[in-house]
């Protein structure tokens, strides 16, 4: 369909050599000779009415558009699913190639390794380990049976047949262990004890700890005997879409109801902004608040508000027990206005989350780290004999 991809995906590669994302030559030349284009011929972007448009590289009013896209340093949403409530969620993306790059380079493959990737998606991050690997080193699953055929088929298309299955991503992939690495581009709230068993140990695992919504990062970790492995949190925040146990649409969030008649309340002087400004308060917040927070975001604007383009009023999260909070954007004289119901505080535990956060020194994710055991999985502070600041939700 195109002949012109070459100076762009090698522009590209210079580009995220340019920025630090890129550093090692094997990388460089991998993401130089793969064709992005060719595992997304159409994406979707959302207009000013959050309606999706699709931009499509067979289309020649868009080719251009969607070429410089595919060679560009962005993510591109390549899947939607209708939901019951008559809208669309994002099924499928594909990732930033500077944060693949970054993942890969953390892994520090060698030549001969074996990788196992979780979330084989459009099949682009595989043709990278296959280009950097052979084939034969590469094995990616996926849970979704469609998608997988679609990698297969565009992975043969640029050259390239890893060993690419239709599988619950949680279970690995047993027949193939052990491996030398293994890489997930989706997000869990445990690492599954299958992955720990099925990485040789000294090998190293890479994948999004994610205890809620946005609550967690990137970690990566060494494997060591009895089932075990540690390692830290990477300085950079990053995130993935959820590992899915079934295949189909991605769950929607249980809505509660927010009755600010009959709310609690109070006041409070830490930033309602918190769960978006400071992540690593979210992160420890999860712990208290649970793995299944429900839903956040912000409440429309205040009737008062006559700007042309009026700021939300506040900040509402909400949990699966029917808990719920919301916090003005507001201040007066430092103080914002809390309401909340249902059976549990949520503010507060944020609150005090906050109050940890600054305890500890208001520490930065790479001070963080993770143990795995068969009986726990220990978030720890420093080093892996620091203090705990909390446990992944296994079992």
């Amino acid at each position: 369909m195109t002949t012109d991809w070459r100076p762009r995906a090698a522009a590209l590669a210079d580009k995220l050599r340019a920025s630090g994302k890129l550093t090692t030559p094997e990388w460089h030349s991998a993401l130089s000779q793969t064709p992005r284009h060719v595992f997304v011929p159409e994406y979707y972007r959302q207009d000013r009415g959050a309606e999706w448009i699709a931009v499509r590289g067979d289309n020649p009013a868009q080719r251009e558009k969607w070429l410089d896209a595919m060679y560009d340093n962005t993510v591109l949403v390549t899947a939607l699913a209708d939901n019951d409530n008559g809208g669309q969620l994002v099924r499928s993306s594909s990732t930033q190639p500077g944060l693949m790059v970054r993942m890969l380079e953390a892994l520090e493959v060698r030549d001969g390794n074996t990788v196992l990737e979780i979330g084989a998606g459009t099949g682009y991050n595989a043709a990278l380990l296959s280009q950097r690997l052979g084939d034969g080193c590469v094995y990616s699953v996926d849970i979704e049976p469609d998608l997988v055929d679609l990698a297969r088929e565009r992975l043969a298309e640029a050259g390239h047949h890893p060993t690419v299955v239709a599988r619950d991503g949680a279970d690995g992939f047993p027949e193939h262990a052990p491996f030398d690495r293994l890489i997930a581009t989706c997000s869990v709230p445990a690492i599954p004890a299958a992955w720990v068993r099925q990485v040789r140990p000294g090998g190293k695992i890479l994948a999004d700890i994610k205890t809620g919504v946005s609550a967690g990062s990137l970690v990566l970790l060494t494997r060591y005997d009895d089932d075990a492995a540690v390692g830290r949190f990477d300085p950079v925040y990053a995130a993935f879409m959820a590992l899915r146990p079934s295949a189909g649409v991605p769950a929607v969030p249980t809505r509660v109801d927010r009755n600010r008649d009959a709310a609690r309340q109070r006041t409070s002087q830490l930033n309602p902004t918190t769960p978006w400004d400071n992540l690593l308060t979210w992160f420890l917040a999860s712990f208290t608040l649970g793995p299944d927070v429900a839903a956040a975001g912000y409440t429309g604007p205040d009737d008062n508000d006559t700007n042309e383009q009026p700021a939300p009023a506040a900040v509402w999260i909400t949990t699966p027990d029917g808990s719920w909070t919301e916090i003005s954007l507001r201040d007066h004289d430092g103080e914002h206005r809390v309401h909340e119901g249902g059976p549990r505080n949520l503010w507060t535990l944020i609150e005090q989350a906050h109050r940890d956060w600054t305890d500890h020194g208001q520490p930065d994710w790479d001070r963080l780290g993770l143990t795995v055991t068969r009986d726990e999985q220990r978030v720890w502070l420093d080093e892996p004999s620091g203090p705990t600041l909390g446990t992944l939700p296994t079992g």
